[in-house]
């Protein structure tokens, strides 16, 4: 059995960890998450994805986190936007379903047939967005590669240090 074909284990926060994050305000976040999406995605969306995603509002819960991002497609680019009113399309699964797929040990598809992934709101826009992410080449996210030592390793190669010679 291969690691893909691994049944993944349902992880849960802890529910106080859940309620610290469910305090944060979110629009730092739904900012973050945008420029992740901006580095990331932004550039490789075709563009007849980029014209249905125009100006649609879409929001992202972590379900066991109380965390929601609001965001937009917005002239070339993701961008964050206020909690008002109801957006186009609402996606929402919790935080370790969002880690499993970025990290592509589960695709969309079998999340959601599992009642992982919820898609609410304008399911044509959510198929689009499926569809997208499916045909792209994004790199897959590792969380060692966040690592102190690993950020550290990054810094130090982008910003190689000099010692003084005496």
């Amino acid at each position: 059995m291969t690691l893909l074909q691994q049944p993944a284990h349902r992880y849960d926060l802890p529910p106080p960890v859940a309620v610290v994050l469910s305090r944060l305000p979110a629009f730092p976040g739904s900012l973050l998450l945008v420029a992740g999406l901006n580095l990331v995605l932004a550039r490789q969306l075709p563009p007849d994805v980029a014209a249905c995603l125009q100006g649609k509002r879409i929001r992202i819960g972590v379900r066991d986190a109380g965390l929601q991002f609001d965001l937009r497609w917005q002239d070339r680019l993701f961008q964050p936007c206020t909690p008002a009113g109801v957006p186009d399309l609402t996606l929402s699964a919790n935080a370790h379903d969002f880690l499993r797929l970025a990290q592509r040990l589960d695709d969309p598809d079998t999340l959601f047939f599992n009642r992982r992934l919820r898609m609410e709101g304008d399911t044509e826009l959510g198929l689009v967005i499926k569809n997208a992410l499916d045909a792209l080449e994004w790199p897959v996210f590792n969380p060692a590669d966040w690592s102190p030592p690993a950020l550290l390793q990054r810094v130090q190669r982008r910003f190689p240090f000099t010692r003084p010679t005496n």
